[in-house]
């Protein structure tokens, strides 16, 4: 950290409000509160909670995410992190034995590539028969990505082919359907597998079955949806329900797609993922 961002840092910290907000969000870590909830814990008006909220973002100590129609705050663990060593890295001329136990309550910071993540990224869609909502998905997410984002699909016991239906209904809406097809999810596994970042399973428990492994770099989480293939209403409902499923998927995306991941940690992006799966209903 740069001593101008430090002094901005501390200067944005020198007030009791923002202090007191500092330390309710660090309480609650990375998941973050909700403008309004802050607001009530601190008993402070919204508009004074606004002005507060804009220091610390400026200064680059919380990060605002949006769900839905909520605006999330949380802190910026590593902004912390690199404040605290740069106010300690000079201490007894850098010799850790004298310092105490300085040295091990304030550790390094790490390194940005590890700790924040980046476009592009590849994201991996799974359902058990790869034939609907994991089609949807890749379909919706490589139109809007924008070159920001590459989206797959993939499913555990996947079907011959994709529903008939879905593919009507993706070409209808304008998407590019010649690429998309069922496949089993081994196809991800392995040393010659394309990296993922993310790996999004849109069904509770893919029927019990365990995922296999994707490494140690994806972020995972669970956007549950019902199920087309088990749907058993005549063609009018089916329609509705295809319309439903879609309109959610492409609420859920447009949400993962504004996330702040220039500004949100690994553990802050699993969080707003889950909170992705549990806010927005079907």
């Amino acid at each position: 950290m740069e001593t101008q961002a430090a002094a901005a840092a501390l200067a944005a910290l020198a007030q009791e409000t923002r202090l007191s907000l500092v330390r309710l969000l660090m309480e609650v870590g990375p998941s973050g509160l909700a403008a309004g909830e802050i607001a009530a814990r601190l008993a402070v008006a919204p508009s004074t909670l606004s002005f507060h909220l804009a220091a610390l973002d400026r200064a680059g100590l919380v990060a605002a995410t949006r769900q839905g129609r909520t605006i999330r705050y949380a802190v910026r663990i590593a902004a912390f992190r690199s404040l605290l060593a740069f106010l300690t890295e000079t201490c007894c001329a850098g010799d850790p034995a004298r310092c105490g136990d300085l040295s091990r309550l304030l550790p390094i910071p790490p390194e940005p590539e590890t700790d924040v993540m980046t476009p592009a990224f590849n994201v991996l869609f799974l359902c058990t028969r790869n034939s609907a909502r994991s089609i949807m998905a890749e379909a919706i997410l490589n139109r809007l990505g924008g070159g920001r984002f590459r989206a797959f699909s993939a499913g555990s016991d996947p079907a011959p082919e994709p529903l008939p239906e879905v593919i009507e209904k993706l070409a209808t809406l304008g998407h590019d359907v010649a690429g998309l097809s069922s496949k089993s999810w081994d196809l991800f596994t392995g040393p010659a597998a394309p990296r993922m970042d993310f790996v999004i399973a849109l069904c509770d428990t893919l029927d019990n079955q365990v995922c296999p492994d994707f490494g140690d770099k994806p972020i995972t989480a669970a956007w549950p949806l019902p199920d087309p293939a088990k749907f058993t209403g005549n063609a009018a409902e089916r329609q509705t329900l295809l319309n439903e499923l879609y309109a959610s998927l492409r609420r859920r995306i447009g949400i993962f797609m504004d996330l702040a991941f220039a500004t949100l940690d690994r553990v802050a992006l699993k969080a707003r993922l889950d909170g992705i799966g549990r806010l927005v209903s079907a």
